[in-house]
């Protein structure tokens, strides 16, 4: 008994086969990326659709030359204590004081220059060092003595709001002089020909360009001779493409008002030298283990104390750093300077992708964090939303991107 056996003929491959395979392809790439990188890029993205919502609302007053400089000039204090408390929370701390010591660093310089007529470069170093000693100190108790840091911290923002209002005997103290006041609100001198442009400022931009996608490809490179995961190509390209396009974009804008304000300088110098230290140094894997398995850690020879106490004295310094720039901005210091600036900079870092369990988190991602609720704040102040609105559209921000953190690790375990 025979079986007849027909032979089908393969069906003829739609118009455009290949192209569309390939193209159909190439998406499902650039999504997979997207998904299994959704913590890297998540906030990066958020913030992308926020200024572009906010362009619209606004009828393009977002993006004036002149709101974007006053963004930077705005929001640089709470960028530079974002980049502090991120490392505390890589860390598996948190610290409530940072509010307190802007406001005491400040009337502490508002003394030695206004009242008692001293170089105002002095007063810088001895106001940086006072906000080493103040971090130092928190971190002994911290580190050395065991105290949980939520209970020092809370001491310490007691501690230097008191210290504040002495010094200041409950009144505002100013103006300063004009040298330490263009630490706040000075830009970048204009040199070479004239132009349309602040020459300085798009040389310093197009080197920015050129030195973030050198980096990222040698980050790149490094991952995959260590055999590390890597992002698809065309999404890291299309990666490059985006970085490249906002800090042109950011660049242009600034050039075309009075150019780069110094507070951006000094910010960008923190990014790219904290940047280096938690990707590169034998300090940030420290920081990172401690956070993320602090036992382990210990069994590996890490010093957690010294690096906790070291966390801490950095946090100290950076708190000096921002209370300087916001008393040089506003040109006074004030009793009531600094208040709610720690839950800022708290919420900048997770919103930038910070770990409530420590261990995770990069100097970018505060950055970006920061720069997200800088974007609500300015962009809900030009549409005139009121102050008790903006807590609420804050808190649910900060609300939502915690939940994104959770959802997403419990994506990734599963």
């Amino acid at each position: 008994m025979s079986t007849d056996v027909t032979a089908k003929s393969p069906a003829p491959a739609p118009p455009g086969g290949t192209g569309s395979a390939s193209g159909s392809g190439l998406l499902h790439l650039v999504l997979d990326g997207l998904r299994r990188n959704m913590r890297q890029y998540g906030m990066l993205l958020a913030l992308g659709l926020i200024v572009a919502l906010f362009a619209v609302w606004t009828d393009g007053d977002l993006l004036l030359p002149r709101n974007v400089s006053n963004l930077v000039l705005q929001n640089s204090y709470i960028l530079i204590l974002a980049i502090g408390m991120m490392l505390v929370i890589i860390a598996g701390h948190i610290d409530l004081s940072v509010g307190s010591l802007t406001a005491f660093v400040g009337a502490f310089a508002a003394v030695l220059t206004v009242q008692h007529d001293l170089p105002w470069p002095v007063a810088v170093v001895l106001c940086l060092l006072a906000g080493a000693v103040a971090g130092a100190a928190q971190g002994f108790f911290i580190a050395y003595l065991g105290i949980p840091s939520f209970i020092v911290t809370l001491a310490g923002m007691l501690v230097f709001r008191g210290v504040t209002e002495i010094l200041l005997e409950g009144q505002t103290l100013g103006p300063f002089p004009g040298g330490l006041q263009k630490m706040g609100n000075g830009f970048l001198p204009e040199v070479g020909p004239e132009t349309n442009y602040h020459n300085i400022t798009l040389l310093l931009g197009f080197a920015m360009v050129a030195f973030v996608i050198l980096q990222e490809l040698r980050d790149r490179k490094r991952q995959q001779e260590f055999a590390l995961d890597v992002v698809p190509f065309n999404l890291f390209l299309l990666k490059l493409v985006a970085i490249a396009a906002a800090l042109l974009t950011v660049t242009l804008l600034l050039a075309s008002y009075k150019g780069a304000p110094i507070i951006l300088l000094i910010l960008g110098a923190l990014v790219v030298g904290y940047g280096y230290l938690m990707r590169n140094s034998v300090f940030g894997r420290h920081i990172y283990a401690i956070g993320g398995n602090l036992p382990a850690a210990k069994l590996s020879g890490v010093k957690d104390k010294k690096v906790t106490f070291l966390v801490f004295l950095n946090m100290g310094v950076l708190a000096a750093l921002a209370g300087l720039a916001i008393a040089a901005r506003l040109n006074a210091a004030s009793p009531k300077a600094g208040l709610n600036y720690e839950l800022e900079a708290i919420a900048s870092a997770f919103i930038g992708g910070a770990s409530m369990s420590g261990g995770v988190g990069t100097v970018l991602g505060a950055i970006i964090g920061g720069l997200v609720l800088g974007v609500l704040n300015n962009g809900m102040n030009l549409l005139s939303v009121g102050t008790d609105w903006q807590q609420v559209i804050k808190g649910l921000a900060l609300l939502a991107a915690v939940g994104f953190d959770v959802w997403n690790k419990r994506k990734s375990g599963s």
